[in-house]
């Protein structure tokens, strides 16, 4: 047997070639967010990184207003079919814009599915938007149809925003099935 056909774990480092790298022969690109394996989520650019950082920011400022100066203003956002006290409502949603807020700034190793989180939160609250919208409650400015219904066509750009700053829908795009 000549020195080529010896195992691999016979062999040193430098006669092994690609098909024979062991774990701790992984080159510094090969590893993923939690280093156990190859890199599964797409890079973002700096770019994405200012505006992911921007939309966790805003989170949290809306989320601190849920619990203190705006929360008469998102009142005006529960739908009155809504089962549940209001208030609790808006308290609740509160804690969850902080939540998502500050995941989106600091829990980077998790940020696709915080997208995925985020995005499936801004469809959540959607209905509430469309409530102001068909009650023609006044709130944050919104005392007009017209400024109601552009409002409307901003939950979609928030929801893209979600997904295209934590390379979720770039995540998704490259992966064989959705996420779970």
């Amino acid at each position: 047997m000549t020195h080529a056909d010896a195992p691999s774990h016979d062999r040193t480092p430098d006669d092994r070639g690609p098909d024979d790298r062991g774990p701790d022969d992984r080159g510094p690109d090969d590893r993923g967010p939690d280093d156990r394996g190859p890199a599964t989520d797409p890079p973002v650019r700096a770019v994405q990184h200012g505006f992911r950082v921007l939309l966790g920011a805003s989170l949290l400022l809306a989320g601190v207003g849920h619990l203190t100066w705006a929360r008469t203003e998102f009142l005006a956002q529960v739908p009155s079919w809504v089962p549940v006290d209001a208030d609790l409502v808006v308290v609740l949603s509160g804690i969850v814009e902080i939540a998502l807020g500050a995941a989106l700034i600091v829990a980077i190793r998790h940020r696709v599915l915080v997208g995925w989180l985020a995005a499936a939160f801004f469809v959540a609250i959607f209905p509430g938007n469309i409530a102001q919208f068909v009650e023609g409650k006044d709130g944050f400015g919104l005392d007009t149809d017209a400024a109601r219904a552009v409002r409307l066509l901003f939950q979609p750009v928030l929801v893209a925003w979600a997904l295209w700053s934590t390379g979720a829908w770039a995540a998704w795009r490259t992966s064989d099935t959705t996420p779970t």
